[in-house]
């Protein structure tokens, strides 16, 4: 729970130090300030951390790394590559029929690896697994509204980087307090079902709330409604969800589970990045074919290619209420050591 609440804060100082860096120095500067915290961070643990060696014998699965990573990066860099050579080109094709391929024989791979890359056991439960993939779903989704709502705040609404930096904060603390309450009230008494389910509507709903977006939209009445409902749909999923993937792990594989957290998140940002990015880049391109280029249109082929990733989005969503429906279970949620026994 602590993580979480610094997690949400760190959303928080991260935004308005990325929307200050950009307006009064660069946006490089969001690169390179990252070292003024790793460094830091890197010498303190250096004092802090013991280094003991575990007693089991340590095997890196490097056919499971090759397999996992490839197929991840073909995913990824597929979606980017839709954005310039088109949805059908041969080349998009051939890299997400190869990245389809690769996660396949990673798959095969685990079931028959001595020491697999990710121990099959961890996602082969039903809360577990569930939850790594509402949180790899969640990740998809999400950007719809970090992205392409900063580009219409900026470009549209003539937001500064800090004003666009101070208009998200409504939604913070909505993933604050939903956060908190889904942890300590609700998650106990209900299970993750409900919290995911209820979550990922939320937010669907917001992204179809922005999908109305038009170029006379401002703030307060087109924006802010849905910054709430994403606040509050986005706390409940990640805090039930995260929550979740790692209740009744076993030691061994405690580490493999928390990695498996954040590289759901990880994989699912970027290759929502890349998935939304190259929708909304083929909406405006559609929409400005066979018209004149005026400034006017211009604005307009922008906001439609930002409407369509809110309707991606919103579908995303939708098909993790799906999976958060059939795949997490309800009822009163075990307690770690109820489930350890």
């Amino acid at each position: 729970l602590e993580s979480l609440c610094l997690g949400d804060s760190a959303t928080a100082v991260g935004l308005l130090l990325g929307g200050a860096l950009t307006e009064y120095l660069s946006w490089r500067w969001c690169l390179y300030v990252n070292l003024f915290f790793a460094i830091p961070a890197a010498i303190i643990a250096l004092g802090l951390f013991k280094n003991v060696a575990s007693a089991a014998e340590a095997n890196l699965d490097i056919p499971g790394t090759i397999l996992g990573c490839g197929g991840l990066l073909l995913v990824v860099f597929g979606f980017s590559k839709a954005e310039s050579a088109g949805w059908g080109a041969p080349v998009t094709l051939a890299l997400l029929g190869g990245a389809a391929v690769m996660l396949v024989l990673f798959y095969l791979w685990l079931r028959r690896a001595a020491h697999p890359l990710l121990p099959l056991r961890i996602v082969e439960d039903r809360n577990r697994g569930g939850s790594f993939l509402t949180i790899l779903i969640a990740g998809l989704g999400i950007f719809g509204v970090f992205l392409f709502l900063t580009y219409f705040m900026q470009q549209n609404l003539s937001f500064s980087p800090i004003q666009s930096g101070l208009a998200f904060l409504p939604m913070v603390v909505c993933i604050v307090a939903a956060s908190l309450t889904a942890q300590t009230k609700i998650l106990p008494r209900t299970g993750p079902r409900p919290l995911v389910v209820s979550g990922m509507i939320l937010a669907a709903l917001g992204m179809t709330y922005l999908a109305q977006l038009n170029p006379s939209s401002t703030y307060l009445p087109s924006v802010l409604p849905a910054l709430l409902l994403l606040g509050t749909g986005f706390g409940s999923i990640f805090a039930t969800a995260i929550n979740t993937a790692t209740l009744g792990v076993i030691p061994e594989d405690a580490g493999v589970a928390s990695a498996l957290v954040n590289t759901s998140q990880q994989v699912g940002g970027a290759a929502g990045t890349a998935l939304l990015s190259s929708l909304a880049a083929t909406a405006t391109a559609s929409f400005l074919v066979g018209e004149a280029a005026t400034p006017t249109l211009a604005a307009e082929a922008a906001i439609h290619g930002y409407t369509v990733a809110f309707w991606a989005s919103a579908a995303i969503f939708v098909s993790g209420a799906i999976f958060g429906r059939v795949l997490l279970r309800g009822g009163p949620n075990l307690t770690r050591a109820d489930s350890a026994t």
